[in-house]
């Protein structure tokens, strides 16, 4: 048979097979649609205005009609006097959180070996509840729990003797304000997912290893932790590949001119130059958020093949 002859037949079958996997699964192709153009029209769609990042963009001209100008406005946040200063800061506060990572696993490996279900449900609503607190309530909250007069942290360090401070006024206190009410506000919803993880742990591996004589610390540590340890690998992945991300809504909130040598981080700087400035430069805020996703790929990319070589646990 020749080529010629080949290729209708072939077309037939395409058709048929088509069809034949639209009559079985039609119905979840149809569900898929909404999502997918969801994802297609803001996900991939507004990719058309990365090149804003490379051109001499004015808001009150055509896109096309603005010159290019290359890597102008990237080489020239390189070369910014605070580059490097902007970067330690949002690497430093990052990589803080970054080691507080593990803080939701411990505490769903906590609530897992509760005896009482009552008080262990009790324990996860409490603990669930500050994260749908806004972060502009939020910030609020902590700016008077640590104020020098009247602030819940100095009042009762008054009663033993303690002077009042206001941390807020000293740099050295910004990381771990910022960092340590992330983790009381995050712990308990960020535990979800190990404790469906966990809910999903053999009973016959636990058995076997009381049977054995293992205590709550080995099994814990041989059967829990490896059981969950590709969710784990997962989210700590996902969690290294936005290390120069930062929500800028409670730095800003958070800022003020004594702390701004070290709570000035990228996001807040795009903030000030594309947006609260008087003459906003939208393609020099445009290539700082371009260099920012970049590093993050990068990040993406590294730490999903070193995870997966150490545990064999990659996202791809």
């Amino acid at each position: 048979m020749t080529a010629k002859a080949i290729a209708p037949v072939r077309g037939k079958r395409f058709i048929q097979s088509f069809k034949n996997e639209m009559t079985r699964h039609g119905a979840l192709y149809i569900m898929l649609l909404l999502p997918l153009t969801i994802l297609l029209a803001f996900k991939y769609a507004p990719m058309y205005g990365i090149q804003i990042a490379f051109r001499d963009f004015r808001i009150t001209r055509a896109m096309e009609k603005c010159d290019w100008v290359g890597l102008k406005y990237v080489i020239r946040f390189l070369t910014n006097d605070q580059f490097w200063q902007i970067l330690r800061n949002t690497l430093s506060i990052n990589l803080y959180s970054l080691a507080t990572f593990p803080i939701s696993l411990i505490f769903a490996l906590l609530l897992n070996y509760m005896p009482s279900q009552k008080y262990k449900k009790t324990v996860q609503m409490i603990s669930y509840a500050p994260h749908f607190i806004s972060t502009v309530v939020m910030a609020s909250l902590i700016l008077q729990f640590l104020s020098a007069r009247g602030g819940l942290l100095n009042e009762v360090l008054g009663i033993f003797g303690i002077p009042s401070v206001n941390y807020m006024a000293y740099p050295e206190y910004f990381y771990s304000v910022y960092v340590w009410s992330g983790v009381w506000q995050e712990m308990g919803y960020g535990a979800i997912i190990y404790i469906s993880a966990l809910s999903g742990v053999s009973s016959e591996l636990h058995e076997a290893a009381i049977v054995d004589g293992a205590n709550i610390i080995k099994r814990i540590w041989h059967v829990d932790i490896p059981s969950i340890l590709p969710t784990f690998c997962i989210l700590l992945i996902m969690r290294c590949g936005s290390l120069l991300n930062i929500g800028f809504e409670k730095v800003l909130l958070l800022q003020n001119n004594i702390n701004t040598s070290v709570s000035e981080v990228i996001s807040t700087f795009v903030y000030r130059q594309g947006i609260a400035a008087s003459r906003p430069q939208y393609s020099y805020a445009a290539a700082i958020g371009l260099f920012q996703s970049i590093f993050n790929m990068i990040m993406l990319l590294t730490v999903n093949t070193i995870t997966g070589k150490l545990t064999g646990n990659s996202m791809f």
